[in-house]
Parts: C-alpha cells; structure tokens; sequence
C-alpha cells in the first residue's frame, strides 16, 4: 500500500519543469505557451481550488481518485507529460469518454465467441473511462472508474494508435506522471551532434546510480546492481542499458538484449559481438542485415569482425579464446566440456573467475563463452546467477554457495520421461581403457571412422542427411555422440535409433572390445515404445569375445554365456513388465552398479558432442532376402 497522498507534487512538479527549461536550445522556437512555460520555469498552471475539484466530481458524479486530486492542488492541468502527451486535463477538461473515438465499437469487432472478461472489460474501457488528454500525438490518456485499489486510485491507460500495443497500464495518476517523467528523461537523453547536453541533477544522480550499480555487480551483488541499472536504463541513461544486458544475458535472458553504448565499442566488441550475433544466428528467419541496425555508430573495424564472428558461430568454428591465466581455464573448461563432464567444467570456469580481467571498466563477467559451441551449453539460470554472485574484476565480496551438478550420475536418469516423452527408445556403447576419439576406429569403417565437431545430435542428424546419398532398409548405420563414461570408461550413445530386429541385429560389442583385456558393454533399451513390443538388450564383450549377452523380445529372454547375478535378467523380467518405466530404472542401475559407468545426462540432452557413423548394427542380407537401396544424386 502506497499513500499517493503524502507525495510532494510540489516538488517533483518543480523539478520536472526546471529539466525541461534547461533542456530546451535558447534559440529554439516555441509556442506563446510554451515561450510563457519556459520563461516562468512552470510547466503546469494555477493550483485547482475545493471549489473547482467539488464542481469537477459532481459533473462526474463520483469523487476523483486521491493522486489526482492532490495534483490538482498543486496545477490544474499539466503541459507535456512525456513526449506525446503535449495537454494533459486539469478540473475544466477532464470529462467522460463516453467512447467519443469509437474506439470501443472497434474493439469489440475483434472480439469472438471465446473471448473473456479481460478482453470485453478492455474494449469497454472507452465507454466508462475519464478523459485526461487534451492535446496530443494521437495518444490517449485514460482513468479507469473500475480498476480500483485499495486506496481508492484509479488505474491510468494510455494508448496510441501508432503504437499497436494493447493499452498500457499504469497502477495510480502518480505512477503515470512519473512514467511520464521518465519518458521525457529517456527521450531527452538521445541527442544529436551539436546539442545541448541533457544533463540535470536528476541524470547526475542516475549516472552516480549507475557507477555504485557497476562496481556492486563486480562485488557479486547483481540483484541490487539490476535493479538500478534497469531504474536508470528507463529514464534513457547511457552505459545503463549494455551494462544490464549483461547480467541479463546470463541469466538467461536474449529478448532484446543489445548490449547498447558497449557492443559498438572497439574495447568491448570482442566480448560482446559472439552472445549478440550468436542470438541472431540462431534465429535463421532474419536478414544479416538486420543485425546493422544494433551496429549503428560501429566503425568498418566492428561491423567486419561481427559479420566474420557471425561466419564462425554458424560453422560451428567460433572457440572463445580471453588472455591470461583465466583463458588457460577456459581451455581446460572447453576439454572437459566437449567429452562430456559439463560439471566439472562449470567448476573449472568458476573457480577461475577471479582470475578473469575485463576488458574495460563497463565489462562485468566473461560473455564471450555462451557463443561457444562446447561451452554455450553450460549456461543455466541457476549457474548465471553463480557467475554473477561470485566476486571478480578486482573487486571483493562473499563468495557464492556452488550450485548443485546438472548429472545425476549412473544410468538411470535415461528412465525418466523427458519432455514430449521422446526418448523412448536410444542404444549407447561403452568401453573401458579406451579414449572417445579411439571409439570411430573400433565402431566405424571409412569415412565413419573420424570425428565430427562437436554439435547437439539434432544438428548431427540434419548434416549426416544433407550428405548422405544412399539409404538402405537393411542399414542400420547409428550416428552416436562420443564422450567419457566415468574413470576408465568412454561412451557411444544414439537417442534416435532404427527400429530395433532381432533377426538381424549383431551386438558391436565384441568389436569394440578388441585388444587384451578391453571391455565393452552394449545397451538397446525400447521398453517403452509408442509402437510394437517392448524389448531390451544387453551384449559384455572383453578382449574381442562375447561373454554373455540377453535379449527380451516379443513377451521371451534369450540368453546366452554365464550372466552375474546381478545382470540375471529373470531380476527384472519375472514378472511380465506391467512398470515398464521401473523394469528399465532398475535394469539400468545394475548396469551402472556393476561397472561403475555413467552417461552426462546435460551434455547428451542440451550439449554440443563430437558425432561418428558406426558400422551397421544388422548382419549382411542372406540369400533370398530382398531389400531396398535408394541413391541420391
């Protein structure tokens, strides 16, 4: 509860009058009204009498809400609140719109049948609202008799036509006029070559604001240093807007993030290009062009490197690369990232945040990296929020309590339901003693036999098919994203595969455990399928030989070699699968439990990997089989 009526209208009345004189050129050529405005330093006019406010309500028939009438005492009526609003109504004008503008009749041809009461109540706004624009750019200014608080305020709607927005709200009068100072202040700010500066103890106290907002945020205090930034970014103050964009983005935030005043700036554009041309990349819909709009005032230097950062970030090939000891973290941060091990490599970048040196007073974290595509995936709300707690750039503060890890460990987070519930079925190769990059050479032939860079495996897919040229029904060729499997262990995983046929699939187990003493462990679940049978397989291989193997298939197990208890598949299929979901958890943990491996649940989900082409997973078609083979080109 606010109480609108202990404000100092005087005051603040007073203070905006005097920052709208000082801002006007002496030569500039005004009205007789504005000219007597500006010579009195007085945008409003006498106050309003008891008399004329009682005469006003009872021509309304009701009492005007308290902010309003406590203006009123001070000016009755007020020139240019804001920018587009040049008369605003005092006791003789303001009136009952009574929908004068048919604008009501308008609004209401858009409504349908489903339509609800915040729709209607809106159209009908300009029946029962009060009129408070007396002259004005198109604008509308409206009080809302229905929208009351507890106080007896009434709500202020303002709406333009020009503008092709829903009418905005304003909570009291008092909270309009001070909007409306704001926008005089926001637009005052943007001045051109030649001008007078727009300055004034109101902009000298933001810019203050502002300075204590930069230092907070590198002593880790970003909520309280948003909060200012985003109060002096409204009233159009610069370094506002590029230093909140900045705690912005790392929470998360892309939607008009621009980094303004700072991107331009030849000291900042190495950090600040990659996160703003990586946003516009990622919406291929746009022009290239488009992204000069957020350049402007850049020189030939700037806009040459965003368009050649714009080239690399969708390649694939922009690596993120800050000097200094902080830069050497972020190498061992992007090689532990792109085999999988997004936790240790979140711990590695934080850890080496106070080494981090910004690239000028108005740099407040590394940003560059969420344009990387190893690192990028790292970035969560909950892990910004950490980067932008933790003290840096010179500046001491409390260190932040270290978020939770994004893997839960083991295997059986792949039981879960993930969102659309698409992984319902996926296969996944591990081998022990063995690097990822060797995997290709076990797995695949040809040209399968080498590493992909590292991308998400929708884009795996997408540019497998865009080389592809032949497709055959008897193929089952995976592309699998490679990474570590825990100490020992690397990983081959597909989360897309073929339909799984018993009567042709051959275990690659034994492949990839070739050489002395090597294990591998092969796993196709599809124990939840959206069509046909539920199975399961499980194939251990050491030194190039199958040990044992099981497959649960159409309601049977078939089994083969001497399966540890703890495998034993009568654990799980005994009796029948009725918790599918539960069957293929515990499958999964014993799996886990008995070689202690585990898959990277956030960089298999959300992560960029390096991909390959194994070799089939089907043996060669037999006399009298008949297949299709389609080539392309």
């Amino acid at each position: 509860m606010t109480d609108t009526t202990a404000f100092d209208w005087r005051s603040f009345l007073l203070k905006w009058s005097g920052e709208w004189a000082d801002s006007l050129p002496d030569d500039d050529p005004r009205s007789q009204d504005d000219e007597a405005a500006w010579q009195a330093r007085w945008l409003g006019f006498p106050p309003a009498s008891e008399e004329r406010i009682a005469a006003l309500e009872e021509r309304l028939g009701r009492r005007i809400p308290p902010s309003y009438r406590e203006f009123l005492k001070v000016s009755d009526g007020w020139r240019h609140a804001g920018g587009f609003v040049w008369l605003l109504a005092g006791t003789k004008d303001a009136h009952w719109h009574a929908n004068e503008s048919g604008l009501a009749d308008m609004m209401e041809e858009y409504l349908d049948e489903d339509a609800g009461p915040g729709e209607r109540r809106e159209a009908d706004l300009w029946r029962r609202g009060l009129q408070l624009d007396v002259e004005s750019d198109a604008t509308y200014v409206l009080l809302d008799p229905e929208d009351v608080d507890e106080d007896g305020e009434w709500a202020v709607y303002t709406w333009a036509s020009w503008r092709a927005e829903a009418p905005e709200r304003h909570a009291t009068f008092l909270a309009f006029m001070r909007d409306m100072h704001r926008e005089f202040h926001s637009l005052g700010a943007h001045r051109t070559e030649g001008q007078r500066e727009f300055a004034n103890d109101t902009t000298r106290e933001l810019d203050a604001r502002v300075e204590q907002a930069r230092l907070e945020a590198l002593r880790g205090g970003w909520e309280r240093a948003g909060r200012a930034l985003d109060e002096a970014k409204d009233y159009g103050r610069p370094r506002a807007a590029g230093l909140g964009d900045q705690i912005r983005r790392l929470l998360g935030e892309t939607s008009m993030v621009y980094y303004d005043g700072l991107v331009t700036d030849p000291q900042y554009a190495p950090e600040l290009l990659p996160p703003l041309v990586a946003e516009h990349a990622a919406h291929s819909y746009r022009d290239d062009s488009t992204l000069l709009f957020h350049l402007r005032g850049a020189d030939d230097d700037v806009v040459s490197l965003a368009y050649a950062t714009l080239d690399q970030v969708r390649s694939g090939r922009y690596r993120y690369a800050p000097a200094g000891p902080f830069g050497e973290a972020v190498e061992r941060a992007r090689e532990l990232a792109r085999w999988g091990d997004s936790d240790r490599a979140w711990r590695t970048l934080i850890d080496a945040l106070p080494l981090w040196e910004p690239l000028g007073p108005d740099h407040l974290a590394p940003l560059g990296w969420v344009a990387d595509p190893v690192l990028g995936p790292l970035l969560t709300p909950e892990r910004g929020r950490e980067l932008l707690s933790t003290p840096r750039g010179g500046q001491e503060g409390e260190a932040p309590r270290p978020v939770a890890g994004l893997d839960p460990g083991g295997l059986a987070w792949l039981a879960e339901a993930d969102p659309g519930n698409n992984r319902t079925s996926y296969r996944f190769v591990l081998v022990e003693g063995v690097e990822p990059e060797e995997l290709p050479a076990r797995l695949a032939d040809g040209d399968g036999a080498a590493l992909n860079e590292p991308m998400t495996l929708w884009e795996a897919r997408r540019r497998s098919l865009q080389h592809r040229q032949e497709f055959s029904s008897f193929d089952d060729r995976a592309l699998m994203a490679v990474g570590r499997a825990g100490a020992g262990w690397s990983f081959a995983f597909d989360g897309d595969p073929a339909p799984f046929d018993l009567r042709r699939f051959v275990s690659p187990a034994p492949a990839a455990a070739a050489g002395a003493d090597t294990r591998a462990v092969v796993v196709w679940s599809g124990l939840r399928p959206r069509h046909g049978e539920p199975f399961f397989h499980l194939s251990v291989a050491r030194g190039g030989v199958e040990q044992y193997a099981f497959t649960h298939a159409d309601g049977e197990t078939r089994r083969s070699g001497e399966i540890p208890r703890a495998l034993d598949p009568s654990r799980f299929f005994g009796d029948g699968l009725e918790d599918r979901a539960e069957v293929e958890r515990s499958l999964l943990e014993a799996v886990g439990g008995e070689f202690g491996v585990s898959l990277p649940r956030h960089a298999i989900v959300n992560g960029r990997l390096h991909t390959f082409t194994t070799r089939s997973w089907t043996r060669p078609p037999q006399d009298g089989e008949t297949y299709m083979v389609i080539r392309i080109g």
